[in-house]
């Protein structure tokens, strides 16, 4: 990632190539697919969605890996799906050589919708 934070989330995708961008642009659409009154800004650097004025989710892109951050209840009830990617308490990294797991992340995006 560049050293200056994009002030939307087509500059932030657009500041990556290749696999990654193509990851960040599948979160975009599964997000607005779920949630499509969902609000998209930039928030701790990254594309950032609130429904309600609550956080939905986040999502980040790096190297050799794409991150999501559905809040930490929402990782913990899906502690077991997740169990087989690098985690911590409020995220996942999905590498960049394995299947993008959009099943995954629209059940963890419903459940949170659910949740909020």
């Amino acid at each position: 990632m560049k050293a200056n934070t994009p002030d939307n989330v087509d500059a932030y995708i657009n500041q990556f190539e290749g696999e990654v961008r193509q990851r960040l642009i599948q979160f975009r659409s599964l997000i607005l697919e779920e949630a499509p009154n969902a609000v998209e800004s930039i928030s701790y650097g990254m594309p950032a969605y609130k429904l309600s004025g609550k956080p939905l989710a986040y999502f980040a892109g790096y190297k050799h890996h794409v991150g999501f951050y559905a809040m930490p209840t929402t990782h913990e009830t899906f502690k077991s799906a997740l169990s087989k990617y690098k985690t911590g308490k409020g995220s996942v990294q999905f590498p960049n050589d394995q299947p993008f797991p959009s099943a995954l992340i629209k059940e963890m995006l419903q459940y949170r919708m659910q949740n909020l």
